[in-house]
């Protein structure tokens, strides 16, 4: 990875750890693919390494994270699906080349051509949108409740009641919030 750059949050879904690549949208936005070789340095990480990148092809990655966003969020929050992100999102999985391929521990993974290109790894991001969308997957969307987060993620939970996009930051963040204030509150009872 490049130094000077904020770390990926992924996940186990690739569309919504892909929405990730923007955090805090709500609040101080942290964009985590900022160039190009960023981009391929993310899809490297997730099982989707292509070459290169040109900044009309980041251009397109971030037009599809915005729309995989507009229509997880829509989704999650059982409104109807932006008919502008659903054309992205299918313009996009229509556009690779890509094989779903069968691992010996009996897992899907995709396999891209040694002449991949970015529109091919977007094409698989894509694809996996559309099954969480559609319902297609075991578990729910849902939306971070931090107020300045607000991300799409996918519940996978027993439960289905998880209420963070990830623990590690959102999470925790939030129960550090609440704990500073019950302190301030209980201290200023104590005087």
């Amino acid at each position: 990875m490049h130094a000077g750059f904020p770390d990926f949050r992924l996940g186990t879904v690739l569309a919504t750890s892909f929405t990730g690549t923007l955090s805090e949208r709500h609040g101080n936005a942290v964009e985590r693919i900022p160039r190009p070789q960023r981009l391929v340095d993310w899809l490297a990480v997730s099982g989707l390494a292509v070459d290169s990148c040109t900044t009309a092809q980041l251009d397109l990655a971030r037009e599809l994270r915005e729309a995989i966003h507009a229509a997880a969020t829509a989704a999650a929050i059982q409104n109807a699906l932006p008919a502008s992100a659903v054309q992205v999102i299918n313009d996009c999985s229509a556009q690779g080349r890509a094989a779903a391929i069968l691992t010996p521990e009996g897992k899907r993974r995709w396999r891209l051509s040694s002449a991949s290109c970015v529109e091919d790894a977007l094409s698989v991001i894509a694809a996996d949108a559309i099954s969480i969308i559609a319902g297609e997957r075991d578990g729910k969307l849902a939306l971070c409740a931090s107020p300045t987060c607000q991300a799409a993620f996918f519940d996978t939970s027993q439960s289905r009641t998880r209420k963070w996009c990830d623990m590690n930051t959102c999470g925790n963040r939030q129960k550090k919030a609440r704990f500073n204030a019950n302190r301030r509150k209980n201290s200023r009872s104590a005087e």
